[in-house]
């Protein structure tokens, strides 16, 4: 997208509050005007007051002084509120779009691209947006009227040495292009360094007792320091090619003014111009420098702006998740069926899953096993849509989910899985979440008691109001996973998905939340992952997966006695310690 392009979508964003800003390029042309009123002022003030000894320029000039600065302070404090004003509005609104595109975004955006570079667009990046947005305008519709207010009176003094002056226009102009491109491109490789420090200071609060108890320490230093050493960089370049545009733009007008000494100087000896006029000329010249440097200048802010706006419009382009259903399903019976489902993750069509058939029938318990990377995870995620399979199609009740709105669609699934996601909220929020938010408290501690975190829920200072922190990092982790459980039960879905929902429980709590999970299986339909082959000894059907392929499918004693896939996994895992049967079962992870 070129720059005028990118420019005018901008705007774009500004125009809600198009009555604030104009107020604010008002109060912006008044002060601009004030500029060459006192250019102009000098003159009288002279001629009048000092040469001629005029009574009335005596008493008037020091009022229309007054009168002046006043005019200035008024609409410099209204040119800068409303600017403020409608700079932050643009930020705001900028901000709850990409949020919005964040909350709609496919889970393949968020496979490739880091949460810290994400996080710097939405925190980092927008804010220079708004310098282009806003600032650039004002000071380009602001000193553009002192400048050509200024040049106007110069002509109107004298026109010869005004000449002098536009000469410059055009080395000017030449300079300012010459530098933008590099201004540009140095703007883009500092928001990436930026966003990359974002990421690596992500990855190092989220897994800071990692880097302590393994001694990554040192090596996550260097990369920081790497990162940062690139920030420090591209900020130095930046400065260096903005600061050396200032000088540039200064030396030619001051080329220009000392040619204009000169000959002002032949004119005033011949009585061309006067005393009041000739320090009118040079006030206004001096005057001129000022607006002259800011508008030069601007093109620094004008190219971050640009920059981040190329950065920030990137993720709010970005395609939401398809959502092409138009049917609804009032009542779901829960029957599952995937018919010749294949998927791959990567662009090189490497198979994560290959020709998946499976019927799952209403209220039936099914279990998926097998070694990590068979495809057990996957293969449930296709069905609230995360993915969408290459091929194939995946069925509730008869009918594709392609037809579905997501919303409907995902309102008849529950999921708990291994990796608990709790907000920085009560446990009430997060039991109540979502969709359940304004559920009635006898319903909350219902679901709270059938998961069994009742009993650590009372002895909270605040019970169910009290705050989990980030992540639910003031419970355990079992005391996670039942909240997490809790919420699946409150929402009382027809299809329910176990990704190794009882993974981090130690073994009494296993206990309570085994029972309290039959309890919730009956009448639903069920699919559960479990690395515990202990967990589903009971499931109505157990489903091997092996490279992406259904291999053995039956109950538990059936695939014993086949002496097959299973028979194996529940060999080694009954043979040798619990840890080690959970590393080989791993959850899959795209």
């Amino acid at each position: 997208m070129d720059s005028r392009t990118l420019y005018l979508r901008l705007l774009q964003y500004v125009r809600p509050y198009w009555r604030i800003f104009a107020a604010s390029l008002l109060a912006t042309a008044v002060l601009a005007a004030t500029e060459p009123a006192l250019a102009a002022l000098l003159k009288p003030l002279l001629d009048g007051s000092f040469v001629d000894k005029d009574p009335t320029m005596i008493r008037l000039m020091p009022l229309l002084l007054l009168a002046v600065f006043a005019l200035r302070g008024i609409s410099g404090f209204i040119s800068a509120v409303a600017l403020n004003w409608v700079a932050n509005k643009v930020v705001m609104d900028l901000r709850g779009l990409m949020f919005d595109r964040l909350l709609n975004l496919p889970t393949r955006f968020y496979d490739n691209h880091p949460t810290g570079v994400v996080l710097s667009k939405v925190t980092y990046n927008v804010n220079q947006v708004t310098d282009a947005a806003t600032k650039v305008l004002v000071v380009l519709v602001r000193d553009s009227i002192i400048i050509l207010g200024l040049l106007g009176w110069m002509l109107y003094l004298s026109w010869q040495l005004s000449l002098i002056a536009l000469v410059l226009a055009p080395l000017v102009a030449l300079a300012v292009k010459l530098i933008s491109g590099r201004l540009r491109r140095l703007n883009r490789g500092l928001q990436q360094s930026m966003g990359d420090m974002a990421h690596n200071l992500e990855e190092i609060i989220n897994g800071h007792k990692v880097v302590k108890l393994f001694g990554g320490q040192p090596p996550e230093a260097r990369r920081f320091n790497r990162v940062n050493n690139w920030v420090r960089r591209y900020t130095m370049k930046q400065v260096v090619t903005s600061e050396t545009n200032v000088p540039i733009i200064q030396m030619l007008a001051v080329i220009g003014l000392a040619v204009m000494i000169y000959f002002a100087a032949l004119q005033s000896a011949s009585d061309e111009i006067t005393i009041g006029g000739f320090v009118s000329f040079f006030g206004a010249m001096a005057l001129l420098l000022a607006p002259l440097k800011r508008l030069t200048s601007i093109n620094t802010p004008l190219q971050r702006g640009l920059a981040a706006a190329e950065s920030v419009f990137a993720l709010v382009d970005e395609e939401p998740e398809a959502d092409t259903g138009s049917r609804s399903l009032a009542r779901v019976e829960g029957r599952v069926e995937f018919r010749d489902v294949s998927f791959s993750y990567e662009a090189d069509g490497r198979r994560a899953l290959e020709g998946i058939t499976l019927a799952i029938e209403p209220g039936e318990n099914v279990a998926l096993v097998g070694m990590s990377g068979s495809g057990k995870s996957t293969l449930v995620q296709l069905l609230p849509r995360f993915y969408h399979p290459d091929t194939g199609a995946i069925l509730i009740d008869g009918v594709d989910i392609r037809e579905l709105r997501l919303a409907d669609l995902r309102r008849h699934i529950a999921l708990v899985s291994q990796d608990v996601v709790l907000f920085n909220d009560s446990v009430r929020g997060n039991i109540a979440y979502g969709a359940m938010d304004g559920a009635d408290e006898a319903a909350v501690i219902r679901a709270a008691e059938a998961a069994h975190a009742m009993e650590f829920i009372r002895a909270m200072p605040e019970g169910l109001d009290t705050l989990v922190g980030d992540n639910g990092v003031r419970l355990s982790g079992g005391q996670r996973q039942r909240v997490a459980i809790a919420r699946a039960i409150l929402k009382d879905a027809p299809i329910l998905i176990l990704d190794e929902a009882t993974s981090a429980l130690d073994t009494q709590s296993e206990r309570y939340i085994q029972q309290a999970l039959e309890v919730l299986k009956q009448g639903r339909t069920t699919i559960t992952i479990a690395h515990r082959l202990s967990t589903i000894e009971k499931a109505d059907r157990i489903v091997v997966l092996d490279g992406g392929r259904i291999a053995e499918t039956g109950t538990h004693a059936e695939l014993l006695g086949r002496g097959g896939i299973y028979s194996r996994l529940h060999r080694l895992q009954f043979t040798r310690p619990e840890p080690a049967a959970d590393a080989a079962e791993a959850p899959d992870q795209p």
